[in-house]
């Protein structure tokens, strides 16, 4: 047996399931979802490919594994808070974690053999909306709704080519408005004279967002 063959072999005992899919975790952060492939984890992890499948089966069973370290990440509701202020808490923290893992935006609702993690976190939200009066079908409703809110801003947010307000009064000044002749375009350079002027920030789209659609529900928790 070779030196190479002999470091493989050792790194190959040292696996675990744990292990085969924090290093996929990592790869996608870096990378992106489309950028693993089983090859390209063994690789990762000094291994022969074919160790991996001793862990996981394929690779539908590694992004369902995948997916529940990322649900996992997420606060769960806490049941002792009103429901609004609580899936506002879950809302940011899938917010947040998605803003970590953006590969994961699109694989979210994907899953046919959801893990542990992934059940209990909608074990979770379904508990809160239901205790909060919610019947079975608004709840769904919400739930649905919330989702959609969320997974769709955390998907905008990841394709935006700012992140603060700082970089996107600069982006304004050097790069938008030199595209946007006044006389052509007269609201959009009024928009943006506006918004620098008050010290606009992007971030706080987000709870703005939020804030709506809590309300909006509200009256339907109620009519039930």
């Amino acid at each position: 047996m070779s030196a190479a063959e002999q470091r493989q072999v050792a790194s190959a005992e040292g696996l675990s399931k744990q292990r085969v899919v924090a290093e996929a975790v990592r790869i996608a952060d870096r990378e992106g979802v489309d950028g693993l492939s089983m090859r390209r984890l063994a690789g990762a992890l000094g291994a022969g490919a074919m160790s991996l499948y001793h862990y996981v089966a394929s690779k539908d069973e590694l992004l369902d594994a995948m997916i529940d370290v990322v649900f996992e990440e997420i606060e769960l509701p806490p049941a002792e808070a009103d429901w609004q202020s609580a899936m506002r808490q879950e809302a940011a923290s899938t917010r947040q974690v998605l803003a970590r893992h953006p590969w994961a935006t699109s694989l979210m609702e994907s899953r046919t053999s959801p893990g542990p993690a992934n059940l209990r976190h909608r074990e979770a939200v379904t508990a809160c909306l239901r205790r909060a009066g919610f019947s079975v079908v608004m709840a769904t409703h919400a739930n649905w709704l919330l989702n959609s809110y969320v997974y769709g801003y955390a998907l905008q947010a990841a394709s935006l080519p700012f992140d603060t307000a700082d970089e996107l009064a600069g982006m304004v000044d050097d790069v938008y408005l030199p595209q946007l002749p006044p006389d052509e375009f007269p609201y959009l350079n009024e928009s943006a004279a506006a918004l620098l002027a008050a010290g606009y920030d992007p971030t706080e789209e987000f709870s703005f967002g939020l804030d709506l659609v809590l309300a909006a529900l509200e009256p339907l928790r109620a009519a039930t």
